[in-house]
């Protein structure tokens, strides 16, 4: 069944001069493979396209059930000379939990 990523996680974005940094954390710990496994490079950046013109990172922090991405070239300069509407990426993590992702039937999502 596909579902929202914002059912089984939060994130939170922010600047890094022209790269926006995203962290995805898991409400669960069961959670987290599955974050692990749908939020490859390839599918953020394809779910970014038009807003990361850059490369895409990827790190994992299984102990905190996290991932952290960091999309390049994707703020117009940064902050103080960007003249897109979210110049310090503060969206991004909204705009991420928007994703739709496959996950298996056996996951039971009320009680959050």
């Amino acid at each position: 069944m596909k579902i929202r990523l914002s059912q089984i996680a939060h994130a939170r974005s922010g600047d890094k001069g022209d790269a926006a940094n995203c962290g995805v954390i898991a409400f669960r710990e069961e959670w987290y493979p599955i974050i692990r496994d749908a939020l490859t490079v390839e599918r953020v950046k394809e779910h970014f396209t038009g807003i990361c013109e850059g490369e895409v990172e990827r790190y994992e922090l299984p102990n905190l059930w996290a991932l952290n991405f960091i999309l390049h070239n994707t703020l117009g300069g940064g902050g103080t000379v960007s003249l897109k509407l979210d110049a310090q990426g503060k969206t991004i993590a909204t705009a991420m939990l928007l994703m739709e992702i496959e996950v298996g039937d056996t996951v039971v999502l009320n009680n959050v």
